[in-house]
């Protein structure tokens, strides 16, 4: 029976991951419990999802959002963030993710008091379900720490009540060297409880307090946020800092083993619900560690393509794609039920951690300060050496390609295209941030008014004025959302650009980056070429191998290519997507 056969694998997942821990209850209880709490509570319930099935292609972008980037006046920001989807994103955008959209503390959303309601200040759960109808939703699911200002912490400090027993604490004579930080704030917070003084790990804030996942009520609570979320119409789940979910005092605390099986065991429970929603891990980690989390097709389905952002904006800042070229031939393709979130900026700032081993500390330190130098500030990280290294650098990704190692030029708007065509073209699902759709700049006035570097990329928009922008044919946020829009279009009409379509890596010289595309179907190849320098290339076609009894054409600019010709002239920052077949 399917029943049977699903309690036997959840409970074979708890017993992997509680293998070390004393439970007061037996793993056939928690199994049913769990399966309850998910909505499957009799045969009828279960869904079959198939192995290896993409439930994805390439009509899918998301766009990541806050619940506010976007506000009208005397209209609920989510109101008005549907309104903007419906002008603007209707012929691009199929999904949105709206960032943490609770009550919450700190962190623009990333300290939640309260995962079971909508922010008041946002709107509604009314309002979240009908974008939801229009929009495959993307929510985040906070699950390594919540705020300190929770209902929850407030009960561990009484000692009493749900939560008194959710939060991992350590003792500060425990050796706590190899701990992996990505903040340089101090690992512990001293909290004074009914039952004496208490050391909380904290590893991002003090007003982010750490659950202890040893306690199987912290993976049930979150079962039933999980099932609140599916009803709710979410379709997409990003697991927010997933890596550091386990703790055993003496390791590094990052990427264990029972971190991992508590993702296989959420992904058995949500694919036997609703064998579509998809889970992506947000793992901010070195490349090979991220790759871990594909496991064998039984983890996430889709995994951030961390690489992405930092050795993209050094290849166009330098004019050099030696390392991009040597990353991207180095990528597995994702197997069938498994995909890349391909981005190239977001709500945080380019990660620097995914850099290390690809790029050289020369080489990052070079980055940073031509990121410095066009307006961004940096993040720090203490070492496994107690030195502090930069870990991200918070810039808007416009300004970010506002010019080259030798200083801005002219060329900002074209560097910017090419980088959205660099990564739309690639394979994976592709994520847009909202201020790179609207070519935002760094808002310095927000980074002055809340103390935070990443605010610098956190602009909320006033719908009228932003209204008046893009609708100026001379604005730099119109010409950025036309141009990536018609990449948009023009991307989601091609079957070469399904997420799990072939890549193969192009050898064009450094100045020349390129990957050839073909269709699960092997009808229609595509060639992607990108000249990423201020300077015009010259492709010679006999380098890409274009089979002369087909007919190609630019799908970009619409231009036939006349093979007779033997060679392209390519201006800076020119994108070229040559196919042998036309689907728009």
């Amino acid at each position: 029976m399917a029943w049977d056969h699903l309690h036997d694998k959840v409970k074979h997942h708890l017993e992997s991951i509680y293998a070390d821990v004393s439970l007061d209850v037996s793993y056939e209880t928690l199994a049913t419990e769990l399966m309850n709490t998910i909505g499957i509570q009799q045969q009828t319930d279960i869904a079959s999802p198939q192995s290896h099935h993409n439930y994805w292609d390439e009509d899918d972008i998301i766009m990541i959002t806050y619940g506010d980037s976007v506000i009208d006046e005397g209209e609920r920001p989510l109101v008005t963030l549907n309104k903007f989807l419906h002008r603007y994103c209707k012929n691009t955008v199929n999904n949105v993710h709206i960032l943490p959209f609770f009550p919450y503390s700190s962190d623009d959303g990333f300290s939640v008091i309260d995962y079971s309601t909508v922010n008041e200040a946002l709107g509604s759960w009314d309002d979240i379900e009908v974008i939801a109808e229009d929009y495959g939703l993307m929510t985040d699911l906070v699950i390594n720490h919540c705020s300190a200002r929770s209902v929850w912490f407030d009960n561990f400090v009484k000692g009493e009540g749900p939560g008194s027993d959710f939060f991992f604490t350590a003792d500060p004579s425990d050796d706590l060297s190899m701990v992996t930080r990505p903040r340089v704030s101090p690992l512990l917070r001293e909290t004074e409880t009914a039952s004496g003084t208490k050391h909380v790990w904290c590893t991002f804030s003090h007003d982010q307090v750490d659950f202890d996942f040893r306690n199987p009520k912290v993976l049930l609570a979150f079962i039933d946020i999980i099932k609140l979320y599916i009803d709710k119409g979410a379709k997409i789940f990003r697991l927010d800092a997933v890596a550091f979910l386990w703790k055993i005092v003496g390791t590094n605390c990052i990427n264990l083993f029972q971190t991992h099986e508590v993702i296989r065991l959420i992904r058995t429970l949500i694919e036997h619900v609703d064998p579509s929603i998809i889970i992506i891990t947000e793992t901010n980690i070195p490349n090979r560690e991220n790759l871990t989390y594909f496991g064998n097709a039984n983890e996430a389905h889709a995994i951030y393509n961390f690489s992405l952002p930092p050795l993209l904006v050094n290849t166009l800042v330098t004019g050099d794609c030696t390392y991009l070229k040597s990353w991207m031939m180095s990528m597995p393709p994702a197997q069938n039920g498994t995909a890349y979130f391909n981005f190239i900026a977001s709500h945080d700032g380019i990660g620097l951690r995914p850099a290390e081993g690809l790029l050289s500390d020369e080489e990052i330190s070079e980055l940073v300060h031509t990121m410095q130098h066009f307006g961004g500030k940096v993040s720090w990280r203490a070492s496994d050496h107690g030195q502090q290294k930069p870990y991200e650098i918070n810039i808007t990704l416009f300004d970010a390609l506002q010019g080259t190692t030798k200083g801005p030029d002219k060329y900002q708007v074209d560097r910017f295209i090419c980088a959205h065509a660099i990564m739309l073209g690639m394979e994976g699902i592709p994520g847009i941030y909202i201020h790179s759709l609207l070519g935002t700049s760094n808002d310095y006035e927000k980074v002055a008014n809340t103390g935070q570097n990443r605010s610098i990329n956190r602009k909320r928009w006033d719908f009228n004025e932003l209204e008046a922008l893009l609708d100026s044919p001379f604005s730099q946020h119109h010409k950025v959302l036309t141009r990536i829009s018609q990449l948009i279009r023009i991307r989601k009409a091609q079957p070469a650009f399904h997420p799990n379509a072939t890549q193969f890596t192009l050898q064009l010289g450094n100045q020349l980056f390129g990957y050839w595309r073909q269709s699960l179907d092997r009808k229609q190849s595509i060639f992607c070429i990108s000249n990423i320098s201020d300077e015009e290339q010259t492709i010679l076609l006999s380098d890409i191998n274009l089979i002369g009894t087909d007919n190609w054409i630019d799908l970009i600019t619409r231009d036939e290519i006349a093979l007779s010709s033997g060679f392209l002239q390519m201006k800076p920052y020119q994108v070229l997507w040559i196919s042998n077949q036309d689907f728009e």
